[in-house]
C-alpha cells in the first residue's frame, strides 16, 4: 500500500522533472513545495534514482491502465490515435502536463543512473507496443496504410508526437504549434495528403 506522504512525494517529482528535467531537481525542491523534512523523502525513496524510477514505473502503470480502458471503450484504431493526440493537445492547452516524461528523461539517458534508463526505455517499448497494435489493427481494417509496416509507422507517429511537444514547448506551450506537426502525422497515417 502506497502512502499519501509517498504518493504526494511522487507527485511533486514528477512536476519537477517534466519543468526541469532530472538533473535540476533535488530532495530540497521537494521538501520546500511539499513541507516534508528531507530524511522523509529519503525514508519513502533511499535515493533519487529510486525516485525518479518510482515516477516512472508509476506514470507507465497509469498509461497502461489508460490505454487498457480506451481499447476497451474505442474500438475505432483512428479513433484511438486521434485520442493519443488530443490527450497530449489537451495537456498542452491546460498546462498541467505539458511534456511527456519519458520524452523528457529520455534526452538525458546518457547522464541517468541505470535503473532510471530501464524505466525510460521501458515506457518507449510500451508505446511502441501499444501504437504498433492500434496501427496494425487500422491495417486490417483498412483504415490506415503502414507502406513500412506498422512497427515504423508506430515509432514514426511517436517521434513526431514527441517532436512535437518539444517545438510546442519551444513556442511558449502553444497547443497550435503541436497539432500542425501531429494532426499532419495522423492524416498521412489514414493516406490523405497522398497524389
Amino acid at each position: 500500500m502506497v502512502s499519501d506522504t509517498s504518493e504526494r512525494i511522487l507527485d511533486a517529482a514528477e512536476r519537477l522533472m517534466v519543468s526541469r528535467g532530472y538533473n535540476a531537481f533535488s530532495y530540497a525542491d521537494i521538501s520546500a513545495e511539499l513541507g516534508v523534512g528531507k530524511a522523509t523523502i529519503h525514508h519513502h525513496f533511499p535515493t533519487k534514482a529510486d525516485l525518479a524510477a518510482a515516477v516512472l514505473a508509476r506514470y507507465r502503470r497509469n498509461n497502461r491502465r489508460s490505454v487498457e480502458g480506451l481499447f476497451a471503450a474505442v474500438s475505432d484504431p483512428v479513433a484511438r490515435l486521434e485520442a493519443y493526440v488530443g490527450y497530449w493537445e489537451d495537456c498542452i492547452t491546460k498546462g498541467d502536463t505539458p511534456f511527456c516524461i519519458g520524452a523528457l528523461l529520455a534526452s538525458e539517458i546518457p547522464a541517468l543512473p541505470d535503473i532510471v534508463v530501464a524505466q525510460v526505455r521501458g515506457h518507449f517499448a510500451d508505446l511502441s507496443s501499444w501504437l504498433g497494435a492500434a496501427i496494425e489493427d487500422g491495417v486490417a481494417k483498412g483504415r490506415l496504410k503502414a507502406a513500412k509496416g506498422s512497427r515504423t509507422a508506430a515509432e514514426t507517429l511517436m517521434a513526431t508526437v514527441h517532436g512535437a511537444m518539444l517545438a510546442a514547448r519551444v513556442a511558449g506551450s502553444d497547443p497550435t504549434v503541436f497539432s500542425a506537426i501531429a494532426r499532419p502525422a495522423l492524416d498521412q497515417l489514414q493516406g490523405a495528403g497522398k497524389a
